[in-house]
Order: C-alpha cells, then structure tokens, then sequence
C-alpha cells in the first residue's frame, strides 16, 4: 500500500493547490467548466453505460438486493438527467463573496462576514454513480477541490464518468486538479484519505450506517454525517384519505432504495378501520410488504407481524413498518426515539396538530401532507445535493452549494488602533 499511499498524499496536495486557483476564479469561469462537463457526460453516454453494465453484472453476481441494483444502474435518462443536474447548479446565483453580514462599530471598524470556500472536500459514498456528478458539480460551483471515492460496486461507472469529466475540465479554465478521484478501492486508503487533515477540510460520506461508523471512527477531518433515512410518515385522524393512499405509497414504493423513502408508517388509533384496510391494500397491491405491530396485525393477520427491530430498521426496500400511535404527541415520542433525525411527515388537515408535530420532531426536514421522497436538494431547488446532514452543525438536511461555503471577516478602518 505503500505507493498507494503515496499517490493519495499526492492527490491532496494538488487538490489543496487547486483551492488557491478556485478561489481566484470568477462564476462564469465554474459555470462555463460545468457546462462543458455535462456536454461531455452526454457525448460519451455510450462509455459510460459500457462501464456500468460492468458494475450490474458484478454486483447481480455477488447478490445485491433489487434496490440496491436500482441505486447503481444507469440509463440514457438517467445520464441526461445528471448532465442536466450540472446545467441546474450552474444557474444558481454565486455563492461566493457574498456579505453575510456588514457592521460598522464606533471604533471606525468596518466588519464585513463575505461567504468563502470551505476549501478541499472528501467525498466518500457507496454505489449511487450520480454522486460522482452531483459532487463535482456542487464542489466547483461552491469553489471548492473534490476528491471522490466511490465504492467498488460501481468501479467502472465512476472511472468512466470521472474521464468525461476530466475531459470537461480540459476544455475550460478550470484546473484538472480540482476534481480527483482516489485510484484505489482498497478501505484501507480511506483511513489513510481522511486522516489528511492538513490538506482535506471536510468529509462527506453517503451511505449506509458501518461506513459512517468506520469514519466517524477514523477521520480526523470534520464529517457532514449522513446517518440512516429512517424516514415515518404520520396519519393523523383529521386526514383527507385520497392524500394518505397517494403520498404514503409514493413515500414508500416510488423508489425504496434512497434515503428520504419512509420506512415507518404510524398510524393514529381514531383513524376508521375502512381506511386502514384501504391503505394496507394500496401498499400490498404496489408491491410492498406489510410488517404490522401487534394490534395492527391482530385485525390484518394475512400481513408479517412486526419485531422490535423492524421500528429502528432502514430497510431501503419494498418493505414497510406499520405501528398505532394513541395522538400526535405519541408520534413525535416514537420518531425522536427509533428515527435517525432525518425526514418525517404528518398528513393531516388540522393545522394545529401540523405544526405541534413539526416543532416537536427533532430532524433535519419536517413535512406537512408531503411525501417523504421530496427530501432532496434538486427538489429544494439546489440544483443538486452532495448529501442530507443529520447532524446539527454548520449544515443540516439537503446539502447544497450554500451550505459547502463558510465565511471569512473583512476588517477595515481608516487606520483605527485599539486603546
């Protein structure tokens, strides 16, 4: 490993180079290199689908489960889709140099807060190729250099992508260095990677739960955590039916596989028995299997009988939890308890249960009569996100180019001395 280790001090340091020519460069100049990127992205769809194929036949092979397949494959739409992704980003106004703040104190100081780069981010994420775009694109946008390191299942997507990119890089003004991505697949390099503080500012992960363990463990980097989507969705009593059946089987079966899917679904006790049967029907009939708790599952008995384990389980399939909760209160209690701090729901037309669940449930996104799934920075109009932030610090939910900025003060006076 030796050599590998070396190439990957290497690599940071010429992103940390890169952050010096970043943070010179103008909005047109990274706004013209992510143009050229998704032309690129686009004219060698080809290649980059020859790769992928590659990494769905590996992982068929090893066994992944059908959303995980899901999360890896890539189709001609979902190339143009991320190549549009990157057209997004770059109509978002610069958010760079922008004054956060501007106070003049008597002293003759005038104090400027002017939003900065954050400098040289790790990306480290598992088998969604799309992040190897996202990520590019939001890095460059935000000023920042990126080294990605994408999981082995989908080695050969990423590469190809990664050239389309550098292809991009090439044509514009932009330095080559500015987005890198790591040259080995062995873990053991990611240990090595996130302990280069020095030149690394903040780790990104994306995936599932032993990787951000395995680097919450070992990085002496700052990490945007991304913990479990153990996303719930709340049927209040007061509820309109046509909206439960529509947003909880798109909150749950539009695509299982991602993070902002509800995985629980609560159900308040006065809601009519007619209306859980129609909505258990909806689910079953969409494909989902029903694991109920013990009262539920008394009156629906052709359902699985929930465990314990099933209320703190991402399952990232076509699989379900389902609980009665006695009131809104009992669903705030039981989703600060089992939930992950991610996104949470309640559909209801009582406004004042509304907005009790949505103070009280402590996670990064609440919603209100909202299917779970639109917990993303594209749909929150970031163009695009390099993950959700469960944490609480610097940034939380969708993270998007604003949120990849800190801020530097601009002091100036007119040769003002402190007595």
């Amino acid at each position: 490993m030796m050599n590998e280790y070396q190439a990957i001090e290497t690599l940071c340091k010429q992103a940390k180079q890169a952050t010096y020519h970043l943070a010179a460069s103008t909005n047109d100049m990274r706004n013209q290199a992510l143009l050229l990127i998704a032309e690129e992205i686009v004219n060698n769809a080809d290649n980059i689908l020859k790769g992928n194929a590659k990494d769905i036949e590996n992982a068929t092979a090893k066994g992944l489960s059908k959303a995980m397949l899901d999360r890896l494959l890539l189709t001609h739409e979902r190339i143009v889709v991320m190549s549009d992704g990157l057209r997004e980003i770059a109509k978002q106004p610069d958010p760079l140099n922008c004054v956060l703040s501007h106070v003049q104190r008597p002293t003759g100081l005038d104090i400027k807060a002017v939003s900065v780069p954050l400098g040289v981010i790790a990306v480290i994420y598992e088998s969604r190729p799309n992040v190897t775009v996202d990520a590019t694109g939001l890095c460059l946008k935000s000023g920042n250099a990126a080294i990605l390191r994408g999981g082995s299942e989908s080695f050969y997507s990423n590469q190809a992508i990664m050239r389309a990119i550098q292809m991009g890089l090439a044509k514009s003004e932009i330095a080559s260095d500015a987005v890198q991505i790591l040259p080995t697949q062995e873990r053991a390099a990611i240990e090595y990677l996130v302990a280069q503080d020095q030149y690394i500012d903040v780790v990104v992960p994306r995936g599932g739960r032993a990787l951000i363990e395995y680097l919450t463990k070992h990085s002496k980097v700052s990490l945007f955590k991304h913990l479990d989507g153990i996303c719930h969705t709340y049927v209040h009593h007061a509820v309109d039916l046509r909206k439960v059946l529509n947003v909880c089987v798109n909150a749950k079966m539009r695509r299982p596989g991602i993070c902002g899917a509800t995985e629980t679904i609560l159900l308040d006790r006065q809601l009519p028995i007619e209306d859980i049967d129609a909505l258990l029907t909806a689910l079953d009939k969409a494909g989902c299997a029903l694991r109920l708790d013990q009262d539920l599952w008394q009156q629906f008995s052709q359902y699985e009988k929930a465990t314990e384990s099933d209320w703190s389980t991402e399952y990232l399939d076509s699989i379900v939890s389902i609980k009665y909760v006695d009131d809104v209160a009992a669903a705030v209690v039981h989703i600060n308890h089992y939930g992950s701090h991610h996104t949470d729901a309640i559909l209801t037309e009582d406004q004042t249960a509304a907005q009790f669940f949505m103070q009280n449930v402590d996670s990064a996104v609440v919603m209100h009569n909202t299917s779970t799934q639109f917990s993303d920075g594209g749909e929150f109009g970031m163009g695009a996100e390099i993950g959700i932030s469960t944490g609480k610090l610097h940034a939380r939910g969708p993270v998007g180019i604003k949120q990849l900025t800190t801020f530097k003060y601009q002091v100036m006076s007119n040769g003002s001395v402190r007595t």
